[in-house]
């Protein structure tokens, strides 16, 4: 293997390991926003039994800034569930995003791994 200047192992060290910080960094942004949106899900969802468990005839609202408005119970079912599905699909993006940034993280800890360890045998 041919031996890399100093100054060219330091720039691949650091560009590598801004790499990783990076990495970590939208990672626990990623799942700060998965929790949040599965929050959102979970109040939707308990939400939407309540309304199917109500009778047929009670009157619902919907809060519309701070006052509240009489919606039908179809329509704002429908909301409710469109709501759910939106968020369940962004929870869907946000893991396959947060895989991909753990997978460049743990990529980036190998790559100096193995730096470390082929400068410490030569």
């Amino acid at each position: 293997m041919a031996t890399l200047s100093d100054d060219t192992l330091r720039k691949i060290l650091v560009q590598i390991q801004q790499t990783a910080v990076q990495s970590q960094r939208a990672l626990n942004i990623s799942r700060q926003q998965i929790a949040a949106k599965e929050r959102e899900r979970r109040i939707l969802q308990l939400t939407i039994e309540e309304i199917t468990s109500l009778e047929g005839n009670v009157n619902l609202y919907k809060g519309v800034g701070k006052m509240f408005m009489m919606a039908p119970r179809p329509s704002l079912e429908s909301e409710l569930k469109a709501e759910e599905k939106e968020l369940t699909d962004d929870i869907n993006n946000l893991v396959k995003k947060s895989k991909y940034l753990e997978k460049q993280f743990n990529d980036a800890q190998n790559q100096l791994r193995d730096i470390f360890h082929s400068s410490s045998k030569q």
